[in-house]
């Protein structure tokens, strides 16, 4: 069933917070599928969030690890929020990025749903974690070596027959991926791993795969799936939309949608976007999995609504918390 088949039939009443930049595409396309759903919605950027801990003046201690009534987050809207929406990934530093997590985490203990939550979003965006799950799983990814040093990173291009990619361990879109084919862009590498110092040298090369020009996107909404196929522009391997790349409508064999929902169920995550590529030797990989997708390019190629497809998982996901907000 399309998400506009469903539209207005879900529950009403709720308050949804999207997390992330008020002014983005996929945020106003969430807001206006929450408002037809006859719930209340808002937009928070990160640097907003804000929690206050106080001990408990008369409610007792609280039990196992759900926050108190006395632990509050800021602004309003998220501390009244029946649900949460990351719809971007948090920036700032090592201590902004844990405190945000954190929160999120806290939220979620208190039986907020939190889309999706902040261990997916971990797992998610460090590419050498949730490539090791994945493959400990049992699911088909390319080689790839991580190393710290220029001797261990030249030892890895050549593990990897001299012909990788290099990647940012966190990054998304195709953005920051080098192709390494010849000692010269190994030794830049290097060289560049040199200058940034003992504390800033970890690479990450994965093994450069052939194939025919395109690749697959299957969005993970719950229960629900959508696919594209994405094609490389003219003399370009990557084949993200952000970068040139042409989608179009796609049926993919059950066996790869399958498998793309059986990633997303590795790294934990509700929502998700699975990169599935099928190689010129005949395998079929999963590159990624993203847990903060993007679906512009998808609605544009297929004209699904997946903006009511989440709010529509959120409401089979959400208890109304309206009583207990009745009671403060």
């Amino acid at each position: 069933m399309d998400g506009d088949a469903i539209a207005g039939s879900g529950r009403a009443g709720l308050s949804i917070v999207v997390l992330g930049d008020p002014s983005s595409w996929h945020a106003g396309r969430l807001l206006a599928s929450i408002a037809s759903r006859g719930h209340r919605g808002a937009v928070v950027r990160w640097p907003e969030l804000a929690a206050e801990i106080r001990a408990d003046g008369g409610g007792g201690p609280a039990v196992g690890s759900a926050p108190s009534a006395a632990e509050r987050f800021f602004p309003a809207a998220i501390d009244e929020a029946d649900a949460v929406i990351v719809r971007s990934m948090p920036g700032g530093g090592l201590e902004e990025v844990i405190f945000r997590m954190d929160l999120l985490g806290r939220l979620a203990a208190r039986g907020t749903p939190v889309l999706n939550g902040p261990r997916a979003l971990e797992v998610a965006i460090d590419k050498y974690l949730s490539l090791s799950r994945l493959a400990a799983a049992g699911l088909p990814v390319p080689r790839t070596a991580v190393a710290q040093n220029p001797a261990a990173i030249l030892a890895a291009w050549g593990s990897l027959s001299g012909n990788c990619v290099a990647k940012p361990l966190f990054g998304s879109q195709g953005r920051g991926l080098i192709r390494v084919m010849d000692r010269q862009a190994v030794d830049r590498l290097v060289a560049t791993a040199q200058d940034r110092g003992a504390e800033a040298t970890v690479t990450y090369l994965q093994e450069f795969v052939p194939h025919d020009g395109w690749d697959v996107r299957v969005l993970v909404v719950g229960e629900r799936t959508f696919s594209i196929r994405r094609h490389a522009p003219a003399g370009e391997w990557r084949t993200n939309i952000s970068l040139g790349g042409r989608g179009e409508a796609f049926e993919p064999p059950a066996a790869w949608v399958a498998l793309a929902v059986e990633a997303a169920r590795v790294v934990g995550a509700e929502i998700a976007g699975v990169d599935l590529l099928p190689a010129s030797d005949g395998r079929l990989l999963v590159l990624e999995v993203n847990a903060v997708p993007g679906w512009r390019g998808l609605e544009s190629a297929t004209g699904r609504n997946i903006a009511d497809a989440v709010i529509c998982h959120l409401e089979s996901r959400t208890v109304s918390r309206q009583s207990g907000r009745d009671d403060r």
